[in-house]
């Protein structure tokens, strides 16, 4: 797997039958951003599995369809951005599987959402965001709905629960704040548990230690990001969605790569993919560990 200094390219997934101009903004403008190539991707699956050679009208008008999105894709980059000359990729395999694997050697993966129910989602053969998001060796960010920039000032969202896994969230979500120039609000949400062993104003208390912990030492990397800490009490999907109903982003940590199915994500990663109303960036542990402040 690359390093993720070395890598230098953002990939797209573009589905031609769906409204792709959203997720490929989002991109072309990262893209803008931090310097990186844009590759445009299509994946076309066989129609019969045990037919890989498809040469019947039917897969001929897929892959016309894939090849016309892509070249319209990149026409509309280059307008948007005119220094950014995408490549465009028209692959054959599943979806999921082809952008699964270009990702071992991206910086971050872009995907639409058509903010199906989890049922859907699971059994939608064409479903990309929850095996692609559990299965990919980068940043994978979910734009399902537009970044909030007329709220002023812009802010991104992190979800810190002390875990090695939002300490890797808790550095990109500083390094896109950094970015774009805006504010970022790490929120730690304590639940309260069935049974209520110690006091609740003691538990918070550790929590907010916690959140002051994890976030140390980010903030002299990262001087011009004004850091706020949020401790509020409810479902960590609940609050995390609310305190991001007006973000650009809610970034959070991803605990590892799904079993056989590439289906397994923990419940506040699943659970923001359908709840939250602005972009949701997955972040997995690379090389084992997070980032410390003193790698960037």
């Amino acid at each position: 797997m690359t390093g993720a200094d070395e890598r230098r390219e953002l990939v797209v997934g573009i589905d031609p039958s769906r409204n792709w101009h959203l997720s490929l903004a989002w991109a072309a403008d990262e893209a803008h951003r931090r310097g990186l190539e844009l590759r445009l991707v299509v994946a076309v699956p066989p129609l019969h599995d045990t037919h890989p050679r498809d040469d019947s009208p039917r897969r001929a008008s897929l892959l016309q369809a894939g090849s016309n999105a892509l070249q319209e894709g990149a026409g509309w980059v280059r307008a948007r951005h005119p220094q950014l000359q995408p490549t465009t990729s028209l692959l054959d395999g599943y979806p999921a599987a082809v952008i699964g694997g270009l990702s071992g050697r991206a910086r971050m993966v872009v995907l639409g959402s058509r903010h199906l129910s989890r049922t859907a989602e699971y059994l939608s053969a064409g479903s990309l965001v929850v095996p692609v998001t559990a299965q990919a060796r980068c940043p994978v960010v979910v734009v399902g709905d537009a970044e909030h920039v007329s709220q002023q000032p812009t802010y991104l969202v992190v979800g810190i629960d002390g875990s090695e896994f939002s300490k890797a969230a808790l550095g990109l979500a500083f390094e896109e704040a950094d970015l774009r120039g805006a504010a970022l609000r790490a929120v730690s949400v304590w639940q309260p548990p069935i049974f209520a062993l110690h006091d609740e104003r003691d538990a918070v208390q550790a929590q907010r230690r916690m959140l002051s912990e994890t976030t140390a030492g980010w903030s002299l990397k990262y001087p011009d990001v004004h850091l706020t800490h949020e401790v509020p009490t409810g479902h960590p999907v609940e609050e995390l969605a609310s305190a991001s109903e007006h973000a650009l982003a809610v970034v959070v940590g991803r605990r590892g790569r799904g079993g056989y199915t590439g289906m397994r994500l923990g419940s506040v990663v699943h659970g923001l993919l359908h709840r939250a109303h602005c972009p949701v960036i997955t972040v997995p542990l690379l090389g084992g560990r997070a980032a410390d402040c003193r790698d960037r």
